[in-house]
């Protein structure tokens, strides 16, 4: 993956989604489309990181720090999460 990447800012888009944990994990209601969704507690590890910004490197060291998992895998997972936000309009690009 190119710096580049690592680099940019991964932020929610504001107004476009309403989210509460609930033991320890996140439900979203995308307000635009009406719909609910939920992440499990590795989702609310990134979704928290999100919701102020943070680079795709900070969003894979805190899993690395939450989960004790390798960079590689953390990487994958947040490539796979940001996709899925990125896929329903929540971010904020």
């Amino acid at each position: 993956m190119s710096s580049n990447r690592d680099d940019q800012t991964v932020r929610l888009r504001p107004g476009t989604v309403a989210s509460r944990e609930v033991d320890g994990e996140t439900v979203v209601l995308d307000v635009r489309a009406g719909s609910y969704l939920g992440t499990n507690r590795s989702g609310t590890v990134l979704w928290r990181a999100m919701t102020t910004g943070a680079t795709r490197g900070q969003l894979a060291e805190a899993l690395v720090d939450a989960y004790g998992i390798d960079l590689t895998r953390a990487e994958r997972a947040v490539d796979s999460f940001v996709a899925a936000c990125r896929s329903r309009g929540l971010l904020d690009e």
